[in-house]
């Protein structure tokens, strides 16, 4: 190589490593703050349970994990946020049965696709209802209130946390497998829902232990029976829904993380490891049992074919209770 062009070449290579230098170097995910969606209000069992499992990931992460609640429209106007945030793993939701499965069966337009235009992380929890009473409805059991909606069709309202949810399809379902008829009050809160339910204006309420549990344990309200297949280690009294009048029946409902569409699969396994690890720690999973619900972790391969399967089920189950928005 001649003098003049080996200077050249020398000259190229020194550029290009100065270059190199100068750019900033990508910081590893997360560096910042990670807001996090419930698309429910502050109260409800899916807030308690993000905030727990949102503060063990900012132990685990070292960056504030921010909850945005967004309630409203069966949970699409929170979903839709998330629909609309950059897929960089820094806006994130609480996905659930409402959101990825019984809406697509009940509401007839859902502005989103869950496989077109979200990113299904992690599954994290699974949860029951128990079915709550007025004190004063004189009912003291599943057999006792079948016979009373039966003698009354139609008198008997029942609250829900709003349109799709299982409080909604829980009881839709013990209807169609009871033939009994009653009346759907929606809410847009569960707060609000079992404050009408503790003061008479509904009588009946099947919602998710966080929310149920401590007032039938005070005496607010009477607890008839859960809508697990098991019974409960935290309310070990309550009879199952099957055991006390309705054999087959079961309800449970499940959620966990979500992000946009089209997220870097690096920061997906990032996030997907994260949560295996936090529903591990013992004292994450004592606070879930704590608010009635068991940690149930999937990967984004899981979560997105319990979503599938879910739909396939609720949808059946939409069609034949007759099933509406209220």
């Amino acid at each position: 190589m001649r003098p003049r062009a080996l200077l050249c070449a020398f000259a190229l290579a020194a550029s290009a490593a100065m270059a190199m230098v100068s750019l900033p170097a990508l910081a590893a995910y997360p560096d910042k703050a990670i807001r996090l969606i419930v698309p429910s209000a502050p109260g409800g069992a899916p807030d308690s349970l993000m905030r727990a499992l949102g503060t063990q990931l900012s132990q685990q992460m070292g960056v504030p994990i921010i909850i945005d609640n967004k309630p409203g429209g069966s949970y699409t106007i929170g979903t839709m946020d998330l629909v609309h945030a950059a897929p960089d793993g820094y806006t994130l939701a609480y996905g659930n049965i409402v959101s990825l499965a019984t809406n697509r069966s009940l509401l007839p337009n859902v502005p989103y696709d869950v496989e077109k235009d979200l990113t299904l992380v992690a599954n994290t929890l699974r949860l029951s209802n128990l079915m709550i009473v007025n004190n004063e409805l004189p009912v003291k059991s599943v057999t006792e209130l079948i016979a009373y909606a039966k003698k009354n069709p139609g008198k008997l309202a029942f609250a829900s946390d709003g349109n799709g949810t299982t409080a909604h399809l829980g009881v839709e379902l013990f209807k169609s497998m009871t033939g009994t008829d009653m009346l759907h009050v929606p809410y847009k809160a569960a707060t609000a829902a079992v404050t009408d339910l503790i003061g008479g204006g509904v009588q009946l309420m099947m919602v998710n232990t966080p929310v149920s549990g401590p007032l039938a344990q005070s005496g607010k309200v009477r607890a008839l029976g859960i809508s697990s297949r098991q019974r409960s280690s935290t309310y070990p009294d309550v009879p199952t829904i099957a055991e006390a009048g309705v054999p087959g029946f079961e309800v449970s409902a499940w959620g966990g993380i979500i992000g946009p569409a089209r997220m870097p699969k690096d920061v997906v396994a990032r996030l997907n490891a994260e949560i295996r690890t936090a529903l591990a720690n013992p004292g994450l999973r004592e606070r879930f049992r704590l608010l009635g619900a068991e940690t149930d972790f999937g990967t984004a391969e899981q979560f997105l074919d319990l979503s599938r399967r879910e739909t396939v089920k609720w949808s059946k189950i939409i069609k034949d209770s007759g099933a509406k928005i209220d």
